[in-house]
């Protein structure tokens, strides 16, 4: 931080329950079953329920990595400040670049169906209309932008509102789908085993889209610099947050391998979710279920605007973009800079995805790209909680299994994913996925080249810091001031 201290954000904000609905909200049960599944049952058949399975697993060792390294540094950066301070101060940054991209990237792509889906509830040929939704989009966008700008408590209260509802239907939806009778076919236990996946290939494919399921539970340790006794409370929550989602996905992608039949699935592949509602419950199922995924899509752009502003928020502070993002609003104690530039770049995206007509290709190919960037940061996180804890790691069974093996096996898992699908995504993917990670190879050296503190970083050891440093819960009115007095930060 050195010399750019000014006011750090507001301390103390959210709570354990708070922290845990941002997680649940960061992966968008609905939006995801909507927008991805009729993409994944098209890559991987039956198999769906198997490739959110075998995906859970590494992608729970990400967030136990998460956890860990939270509990030794307190950085609104998250993985940008971790991977830095273990690994290498130029992979530090790579990862926070790439939750920068695929956060503006999804922004732009997560707007399109909130807009569609809204016109959806008055008019379903209106929801066609490319321009009109990327209007109505965009006008959420905005609004969840004055949200965040708003505060963390005001963007809290929003999302238990929005995913409080949410769940509520996907809940409903859930009980209702176990007692439907007149199914497409009988459920199988093989779908939940590796016989359905095409060889290896299909397998790694279908792993990249789950990815993209789950991605976005990590909002929660970008909010630890405005959550109360964060060291233990943001990866716990974010542990929380995946196992709740894990079940979602689960219930509801082998209900509609069960009440649907491939046919329906493949005729209306961005909106399945409804067509499931409409069988459960003809008439009124498959508006409530529109009615929670736009809350759901809504309620997503929300924790990534605060994904993307808080790790721009950190690299401002520590110089390694320009410094006016590390600015502090005085009344709402929030970014205000890096969430006026991301509004803007966001919005001047829509528009131009709009001049290029076909929006479903741009979709398709976004979700794809962002995949690959998500493997990236998450895998380097896996990588640096072994290398902070590597003294640690045989003091105890739980330290080795926790702390060091399966994140390592979800570091391991996510690289191999990037590898493998690079082969089967389309040049367009590629091109947005790998040259948005190349394009801040230019703010990296030039900021480099200015000498920031952040590449002469003191380096992280779990051992130094995690006995120092636990509050009980109760204590942490004396450390509400800021995190800057915590020895483990810069």
């Amino acid at each position: 931080m050195s010399n750019n201290r000014g006011r750090g954000l507001q301390a103390n904000a959210l709570g354990m329950f708070d922290t845990v609905v941002m997680a649940v909200a960061g992966s968008a049960p609905a939006y995801s079953l909507a927008a991805t599944t009729a993409v994944l049952v098209g890559s991987v058949g039956l198999a769906s329920p198997a490739a959110l399975l075998y995906c859970a697993i590494p992608m729970l060792g990400i967030a136990l990595a998460f956890s860990y390294l939270g509990r030794i540094d307190v950085n609104a950066g998250a993985s940008y400040s971790w991977v830095g301070r273990t690994l290498h101060p130029f992979l530090g940054f790579v990862s926070g670049w790439a939750l920068v991209v695929s956060a503006t990237i999804f922004m732009v792509a997560g707007s399109l169906p909130a807009g569609s889906m809204t016109l959806a509830l008055f008019d379903s040929d209106l929801a066609d209309n490319t321009a009109l939704s990327t209007v109505v989009g965009a006008a959420w966008f905005v609004v969840m932008l004055a949200v965040v700008l708003g505060g963390a408590r005001l963007t809290v209260r929003a999302q238990l509102l929005m995913s409080g509802v949410e769940l509520a239907v996907l809940g409903l939806f859930a009980v209702l789908a176990l007692f439907h009778t007149g199914d497409a076919r009988a459920f199988d236990w093989s779908w939940l085993g590796f016989s359905h996946f095409d060889g290896m290939a299909g397998f790694a494919s279908g792993a990249l889209i789950a990815a993209f399921y789950y991605w976005g539970w990590d909002v929660t340790s970008n909010l630890s610099e405005e959550t109360r006794n964060s060291r233990r409370t943001t990866g716990l929550a974010g542990l929380i947050g995946v196992g709740v989602v894990f079940l979602l996905f689960e219930v509801f992608t082998i209900a509609v391998n069960v009440i649907l039949s491939s046919k329906q699935i493949e005729e209306n592949d961005a909106n399945v979710l409804a067509v499931l509602g409409e069988e459960v419950w003809p008439g009124w199922g498959g508006k409530l279920l529109i009615v929670a995924v736009m809350l759901s899509t809504i309620a997503t752009l929300e924790t990534t605007l605060i994904q993307v502003t808080r790790s721009l928020f950190a690299m401002g502070r520590d110089r390694t973009m320009p410094s006016a993002l590390g600015r502090v609003h005085r009344t709402w104690n929030t970014p205000w800079v890096a969430i006026v530039v991301v509004g803007g770049v966001a919005l001047v995206m829509f528009i131009a995805s709009n001049a290029l007509g076909t929006v479903g290709d741009i979709l398709s190919d976004a979700i794809s790209a962002i995949g690959l960037q998500i493997a990236v940061y998450y895998g380097l996180a896996g990588l640096a909680v072994v290398v902070a804890y590597r003294k640690m790691l045989f003091k105890s069974a739980g330290n080795f299994i926790l702390g060091g093996l399966w994140p390592l096996f979800g570091a391991l898992f996510m690289f191999w994913i990037f590898v493998e699908s690079l082969g089967e995504l389309s040049a367009a993917a590629i091109a947005i996925g790998i040259g948005g990670l190349a394009v801040g190879l230019v703010p990296m050296f030039w900021y480099w080249k200015q000498g920031s503190d952040y590449y002469r970083p003191a380096k992280l050891d779990a051992s130094r810091t995690v006995e120092a440093d636990y509050v009980p819960e109760d204590h942490t009115a004396a450390r509400a001031g800021a995190h800057e007095g915590l020895p483990t930060d810069f």
